[in-house]
């Protein structure tokens, strides 16, 4: 990237729409030109090929830490996973001076942290693209898959409706940046006290976007395309019997995806604490785009690098 402008990856409503729609369809043609190819071989182009991508994670993780790992190799990258355990982080050195000698030795670092400031640390610091893997503030890889799911199953996102139902956590933030970006309707119930980010809605509302929080889950689902919830218990959290409670009217089940139109999908970035936000016959049933969902964290995310790494669009 000698020459061009850094590129970080850290939220949605910091990229400009256009690209989110370039780096969707790309994610959607690389999945395509990969049909019937085994998992572990290598694009035809290898555009990642003599890179070197660092994963850190602050929490743990399946699918984030899979489809990464994957996704580069499969773009012909290598990749190095590393723990503050595994560095002198967990011995009392700062974040920028880890960041500042990781930029000489990596070509990008992915980060799935604790805290949303340490991902701003990071790319405050580093002198290579930054990828927030999550945060507890936001999630936007998840999103681009979550969008190319949904185009899969249902055609372009555009002016279509979206229900959420649960708590307002850092995926429902960054689905809110998703809907004034990629312009559909947003419509989230939560329980008082469990309501998104303020800021994220102030700057949904700034930039006119189609987002209504509720207190009722049906009339967010109402007639819906699409309804998605998240797990109500993350690692953290205090007082879990009393999340629980405040949020068990608010759960996935076959009653509530009635209201939702009759060929609506449901989706969940997973894992999923089956019998709480959603029941076996949803997340099992014949609406559930659960899987893909999953598998598409891998092709999102392979564009991702793309663009962040060689600074284009393709």
């Amino acid at each position: 990237m000698t020459g061009a402008a850094l590129r970080h990856f850290l939220d949605l409503d910091q990229i400009g729409p256009d690209v989110l729609r370039n780096l969707t369809d790309r994610g959607l043609a690389r999945k395509k030109a990969r049909k019937d190819s085994p998992l572990g071989a290598v694009d035809h182009d290898a555009p990642l090929k003599g890179h070197v991508v660092a994963l850190i994670f602050e929490k743990p993780s399946t699918r984030t830490r899979v489809s990464f790992d994957v996704g580069i190799r499969q773009l012909g990258g290598d990749t190095m996973t590393l723990s503050a355990a595994d560095m002198q982080l967990g011995r009392g050195e700062t974040i920028s001076d880890t960041a500042r000698v990781l930029s000489r030795y990596v070509d990008a670092i992915m980060l799935r942290s604790t805290d949303h400031t340490h991902l701003l640390e990071w790319a405050a610091a580093s002198t290579i693209p930054v990828i927030n893997g999550l945060t507890n503030k936001t999630h936007p890889c998840q999103l681009m898959a979550d969008i190319m799911t949904f185009e899969e199953y249902k055609g372009p996102i555009k002016d279509r409706i979206v229900a959420w139902s649960g708590d307002g956590n850092n995926v429902a933030a960054s689905w809110i940046q998703a809907a004034v970006q990629f312009e559909f309707e947003l419509r989230l119930a939560c329980p008082p006290g469990f309501e998104p980010d303020a800021g994220i809605l102030d700057w949904a509302k700034q930039k006119e976007g189609r987002v209504q929080v509720v207190e009722d889950p049906r009339i967010a689902v109402d007639n819906a395309d699409c309804v998605i919830t998240d797990t109500w218990v993350s690692m953290g959290d205090k007082d879990p019997d009393a999340r629980r409670k405040a949020l068990s009217p608010y759960q996935v089940n076959a009653s509530l995806m009635a209201c939702a139109a009759k060929d609506a999908i449901f989706l969940h970035c997973l894992p999923a604490h089956r019998g709480e936000e959603v029941t076996d016959e949803v997340i099992d049933g014949p609406q559930s785009a659960v899987l893909d969902e999953a598998e598409n964290r891998l092709h999102a995310q392979k564009a991702i690098l793309v663009w962040c790494l060689l600074g284009r669009e393709e």
